[in-house]
């Protein structure tokens, strides 16, 4: 972990001393710009009693250089902001080493109770498991991201493949932080995804039209042509002044239709040139593994051209519309039909590019959503890829841990489900670590399903799919009470199993919103129609009539216990799973300790 750590914090070290270099001489380039303006002043002091073609000649020689230092600048304080959003990220994930992860988007609109197991494994939100791996800088990569938490993989190959992926992503940390920087510096937005209604609603209002595309080139040849003649005395000023008003007709007698191409593609200029730019970073590498290969060679247009390229070119476009209320863009409007040039070019653009973009777009989110696993492998280099079972169910592992529990005080536990049905049955007392072993086996259970390494030193697992009710919670605005709203989550499990679904199931105390008697017989009748239906899971209990289950079910269930230690009047634990049912029960102790007289 320690290399980890020594990476970031070089890099930090190694890009401030970048920046500061790049400020000095941006300083410099200033002082320089400064004084040929004032040179430039001074020069036409000197020589305002020449020739205004000599007065020209001189302004012109402060001028150029002066533009020069200008594009100059601009190249300067891009790869200053560049390494400035460096910097930024080594030290955030400096911090995320360390567990804080605030930098970065937890997506908590993705929070959602009734998903088969999100809300009880902390997917989303603040401190969520999500916001540790998140690093998507397009809103569809984060989508995509989400996504594959929410619906795992249940294919073996797949998620080999992916893993494949992920493991040679995690070592090319280079293209990974250079991706993620160019993403940040226009930073994706949810007008990303909007970006895609240009191609998926193509226009044809102008691209078909012979007449529009001769008039383009016709009003600029004529303006040529007559200024030409009107500069030689040829033709009168009145000639000029009525090709004018025709002019102004003819540019703006579509305007219609050129505001609601425009209004499609409004603003949007930076966000394709970020794809641009994303796609510039990735498109023709050479990689290995068949995902990477397949989403690099995926870059390509019909003409031969680089999708970044291609995307480039209709960032331009956009820019152009954009500009066309300014002073400047009226002007060339009129006297070349710029507007109507630019829809020409923007709706050609569509015709050639629209069904190749939207691959390229679905490529470039696959690989935004890729490196953000990648990178948690990399910050992870303890963790393993865990063998992915082929026949239904097992999950055997040493070693699990909760990735986000922190490294120096988390304590591991193993697991051991080799057939089916098969029940673990954990009992123990409260805060002895039942409802965190659970969390952990969910956790690593999808990080394995997703293709990512997992917290552990080994594991084999069947990605069947996940269901847990852990935090079932009542509801005032559908008028259900916490037991109704359990017996719902039960029903689901149990409706998905008679389609002939294959689960894994983790429950947390079954039917705590009813009273004793009640919850033994129905957990117990419960538990009976789980391994009637051939499944696998575990459940944590605090009713220790569950660990009779086992002498029922020899070949089914086993019983393991988190145990709570009272010594000297005090109480400790060692978070460590057992053999066996749970001997001590805490409750009653710590009320005393609290003053509540029992």
């Amino acid at each position: 972990m320690e290399k980890i750590y020594e990476y970031y914090q070089t890099n930090i070290e190694a890009y401030s001393r970048r920046v500061f270099d790049l400020k000095k001489k941006i300083h410099l380039m200033g002082s320089v710009r400064l004084l040929l303006v004032a040179g430039m002043v001074a020069a036409i002091w000197l020589f305002r009693d020449f020739d205004w073609k000599i007065i020209a000649g001189v302004v012109l020689l402060f001028i150029i250089p002066f533009v020069a230092l200008m594009m100059y600048h601009s190249f300067l304080a891009h790869r200053r902001n560049y390494a400035e959003l460096l910097i930024q990220l080594c030290q955030n994930e400096l911090n995320g080493l360390d567990y804080d992860f605030s930098a970065f988007d937890g997506a908590p609109e993705k929070i959602n109770g009734e998903h088969s197991f999100s809300l009880d494994l902390d997917l989303f939100g603040e401190r969520s498991f999500f916001q540790s791996v998140n690093r998507t800088v397009t809103f569809k990569g984060k989508e995509i991201l989400a996504d594959w938490f929410l619906n795992p993989l249940h294919d073996k190959k797949s998620i080999l493949v992916r893993q494949e992926a992920i493991r040679e992503l995690s070592s090319l940390t280079r293209l990974r932080q250079h991706f993620y920087v160019c993403g940040k510096i226009a930073a994706g937005k949810k007008s990303d995804n909007e970006a895609d209604s240009l191609l998926n609603e193509p226009t044809t209002y102008f691209v078909n039209s012979s007449f529009w595309k001769i008039m383009v080139w016709f009003i600029p040849i004529v303006w040529a042509l007559f200024f030409t003649l009107y500069i030689l005395n040829i033709i009168p000023y009145g000639v000029l002044l009525i090709f004018f008003f025709v002019s102004l007709y003819t540019a703006y007698a579509r305007i219609k239709q050129i505001n609601s191409l425009h209004n499609k593609v409004n603003k949007m200029e930076s966000i394709y040139k970020t794809y641009a730019q994303l796609i510039r970073a990735i498109e023709g590498d050479e990689f290995k593994s068949p995902l990477l290969t397949k989403i690099s060679h995926s870059f390509i247009s019909p003409d031969g051209k680089t999708a970044s390229k291609a995307i480039h070119k209709l960032s331009r476009h956009i820019g152009a519309l954009d500009q066309r209320g300014s002073l400047a863009g009226i002007i060339m409007n009129i006297f070349t039909l710029r507007d109507m040039r630019t829809a020409l070019a923007l709706e050609k653009w569509q015709a050639t590019y629209a069904k190749d973009s939207v691959r390229w777009f679905e490529s470039l989110a696959q690989f935004d959503a890729l490196s953000s696993l990648a990178g948690f492998a990399f910050n992870h280099p303890s963790y393993i890829y865990p063998t992915i079972a082929a026949d239904y169910f097992s999950m055997e592992g040493k070693g699990l841990g909760h990735p986000l529990i922190n490294r120096n005080t988390c304590v591991t536990n193993d697991i051991d489900i080799r057939k089916t049905p098969w029940f673990m049955i954990v009992t123990g007392a409260n805060m002895a670590g039942k409802s965190t072993y659970l969390r952990t086996v969910g956790i690593n259970f999808l990080l394995a399903s997703i293709g990512a390494p997992v917290c552990a030193q080994q594991l084999t697992v069947y990605p069947a799919s996940l269901v847990t009710s852990l935090r079932t919670s009542d509801s005032l605005v559908s008028n259900e009470s916490y037991f109704f709203a359990e017996l719902k989550r039960l029903k689901m499990i149990i409706d998905r199993l008679r389609k002939g679904e294959q689960l894994f199931i983790i429950l947390d105390e079954i039917l705590k919103g009813t009273n004793s008697v009640d919850k033994q017989k129905g957990s117990l009748a419960l538990v009976k129609q789980l391994i009637s239906y051939n499944t696998c899971g575990i459940i944590a209990t605090h009713d220790l009539v569950l660990g009779t289950l086992q002498d029922e079910f020899p070949d089914h269930v086993r019983n393991y216990r988190f145990e709570a230690d009272i010594t000297d009047d005090e109480l400790t634990f060692s978070y460590t799973l057992q053999q066996g049912i749970a001997q001590n029960m805490n409750a009653c102790f710590l009320m005393n300790k609290m003053g509540i007289t029992v």
